[in-house]
């Protein structure tokens, strides 16, 4: 089992939840198909019509940001924590 976990403005695309709990493992693109397979809404506001993670949105798998160990192809072991986080702008 893997733990997502999703900040505040994204709860609402996952029913409220702050924590989703999948059976997927292995790389990240097993978790994120698992997640568009469950909840669909949540999905399309993290990765594109292509597939791949929207510009703004930062995962990080046990602490590490997916772009630096593999992005989509990063590893994702039984019993990690995934961990979305929108990028915030400001000016």
């Amino acid at each position: 089992m893997v733990t997502v976990l999703l900040p505040g403005p994204l709860r609402d695309e996952a029913g409220g939840a702050a924590r989703l709990t999948v059976g997927a493992e292995g790389t990240l693109h097993a978790v994120l198909d698992e997640l568009a397979e469950r909840w669909p809404r949540l999905a399309r506001r993290l990765r594109d019509e292509r597939g791949e993670l929207r510009r703004y949105v930062n995962v990080y798998v046990d602490g590490e940001d997916c772009r630096h160990v593999g992005g989509l192809d990063a590893p994702v072991r039984a019993g990690a924590e995934v961990q979305v986080l929108p990028s915030v702008a400001g000016g």
